[in-house]
């Protein structure tokens, strides 16, 4: 049985989904170099499966692997960062691509 914790934080993950993530004009760099779920997604599933606890240290080595897919998918095209849990995220807007 989750906790009331747990469905609080997997329901605000739903609602990022949903709601924020479309409309924010970029994609997860890790599901974009490796496939299969995005950042939310995967750490939706960690609390569903773990807690809030028992997600906090899976969830921050999944930000870490996403930070470093960020690297290496665009190192000259960043545009600026977003901080997930104190990791700064490298992203840029559009789907321009620089001669």
């Amino acid at each position: 049985m989750r906790s009331p914790a747990a469905r609080v934080v997997e329901a605000a993950i739903a609602g990022y989904q949903h709601r924020l993530s479309p409309r924010k004009g970029w994609s997860c760099a890790h599901r974009l170099a490796h496939g299969g779920d995005s950042c939310s997604a995967a750490v939706r599933d960690q609390v569903h499966r773990r807690g809030v606890v028992g997600a906090v240290l899976p969830s921050a080595v999944r930000f870490l692997a996403c930070y470093r897919a960020a690297v290496l998918l665009s190192p000259l095209e960043v545009q600026g960062f977003c901080c997930l849990g104190g990791i700064p995220i490298p992203f840029r807007f559009g789907g321009r691509n620089r001669p």
